[in-house]
């Protein structure tokens, strides 16, 4: 397996630090508001990652952060009359409630900010000690920065040179501190604003600091994989390195994975610009399997440029794989007295192909916009054989199909619903004004109509479905229906 190292800036041979066992840690969000479509594709990207690292035979301790104390939340806070705190909880609230919909798994430690005040300040004080950091009197008690000049290999992630920095490029000048570059590991509190004891007096962390405490706390001095957005490369990533490894002494992190941002009408979103999507909006209009194969349709290092037809290419590879799904269960159940297709060999090379083809694809850093096209080529092969109408004997090999179809759909979190389930979600998505019961009723009513001869009415009851969004297939012994996708 190869992954693509942010640090060395190419594919290496991913090699645990232990054996097989993997530590990961990976920036969570800061919880002062809903989570957009930028969050929801580094939770599915990292989601990925470690459901096939699992798949693969790894031991994965995965460790996933919230940033629960910051400027943004305590502005949130004080725009909205409410203590930071219930902001937190709010947002962590409803952070779960958005991942729980678009299908991503918990992490084994989810750890808070706050929660590790203690180990921040042991860290902060050892940099002081060795020299790393130092401290600035401020009118509320004292802050204290880290020397950026102190640590020789800042830079080696972001490829920046501290010479071209120094002239203040996205970093905040302040003439109490040595250097502009220089960031804060814990800030004296200002009337008003939350505050811990420390050394130092009444204060709290910076934002850098958490994440290096969190990790060291919960992996240990040296972990596998560190991951988050392309965009928390420079600075925060930065500082964690030099601030990590100044503190133990030892590599921070072995290989850093980094996922692409979304873009809207090809820029990135902000807020400032007015087009950040929010998770819970997209999740009105589109089904979240939909939203999660869209995410995953391009390679997770690449820029994804969101569009509602993208959502629509989404919907329609599933709506087919779904179908398929569904007219593999039928031949199971009407494949007596038919006769053999003789092309069971030929499905399973098929099958044999998509597993080695599809680990080939993840095993190349993940590439899951490979993996994804090698699934549907195989649905489009089963397609294929069904049409042939298959005989009892060669019903074994579509059931294998099925169940590999789900294991590997599995490590993307896809295709593991019923087809029924699919085109229930559709229902509500597609806003269509029929009941499933309503549905099943009509049908009911069609087929007592063919029964009786009657076409005329059973056509006007497909008639009056279709025209409402939904599709009738008649199959041997059953009708069966499905969302009209448009």
């Amino acid at each position: 397996m190869r992954v693509f190292n942010t640090l060395t800036g190419r594919l290496e041979e991913f090699v645990p630090i232990n054996d097989n066992f993997v530590g990961m840690y990976v920036c969570g969000v800061t919880v002062y508001d809903l989570c957009h479509i930028g969050h929801a594709r580094s939770a599915v990207v990292f989601d990925v990652i470690v459901r096939y690292l699992r798949y693969k035979g790894y031991k994965v301790k995965f460790v996933k952060n919230f940033t629960d104390i910051d400027d943004k939340i305590i502005n949130r806070a004080n725009k909205e009359g409410v203590s930071w705190r219930q902001i937190a909880e709010k947002y962590t609230e409803e952070y779960y409630k958005d991942m729980d919909r678009l299908g991503i798994m918990r992490a084994d430690v989810e750890p808070k900010a706050t929660e590790h005040i203690e180990e921040m300040i042991k860290i902060v004080q050892t940099l002081i000690d060795k020299g790393f950091a130092y401290t600035v009197e401020e009118e509320e008690g004292k802050s204290v920065y880290f020397a950026v000049e102190k640590f020789p290999d800042y830079g080696k992630l972001s490829k920046k040179r501290i010479e071209e920095l120094e002239a203040g490029a996205r970093v905040e000048v302040d003439e109490k501190k040595r250097n502009p570059l220089d960031f804060a590991l814990w800030k004296a509190s200002k009337q008003g604003e939350p505050w811990w004891e420390s050394p130092w007096g009444k204060g709290r962390p910076g934002w850098h600091i958490e994440c290096s405490a969190m990790s060291l706390k919960h992996i240990g001095e040296s972990i596998d994989i560190h991951g988050g957005g392309a965009d928390l490369i420079f600075p925060h990533h930065e500082n964690e390195i030099a601030q990590s490894e100044a503190y133990t002494g030892k590599l921070f992190a072995k290989y850093w994975l980094h996922n692409g941002f979304v873009t809207i009408n090809r820029e990135k979103m902000s807020k400032s610009l007015g087009n950040v999507l929010n998770i819970r909006d997209l999740l009105e209009l589109y089904d979240a399997e939909a939203i999660r194969l869209f995410l995953i349709s391009s390679h997770y290092r690449s820029p994804i440029e969101f569009s509602p037809e993208y959502i629509k290419e989404a919907e329609l590879s599933l709506d087919r794989a779904y179908s398929t799904i569904m007219r593999m269960e039928e031949v199971e159940r009407s494949a007596k007295g038919k006769k053999p297709t003789g092309m069971s060999q030929e499905i399973q090379r098929a099958l044999e192909t998509l597993k080695t083809n599809f680990e080939e694809a993840m095993d190349e850093d993940f590439n899951t916009a490979k993996a994804v096209g090698f699934i549907f080529d195989f649905i489009k092969e089963i397609n294929r054989f069904i049409d042939k109408k298959p005989s009892e004997e060669e019903i074994e090999i579509i059931k294998k199909s099925k169940e590999f179809l789900r294991e590997v759909g599995s490590i993307l979190n896809i295709l593991q619903r019923k087809p029924i389930q699919w085109y229930r979600s559709l229902l509500k998505i597609k806003k269509i004004s029929l009941s499933e019961e309503e549905i099943e009723k009509l049908i009911e009513e069609r087929a007592i109509a063919r029964k009786n001869k009657e076409w005329q009415r059973a056509d006007k009851i497909r008639q009056e479905l279709s025209a409402k969004g939904i599709i009738l297939e008649d199959w041997v012994d059953r009708t069966v229906w499905k969302v009209k996708i448009e």
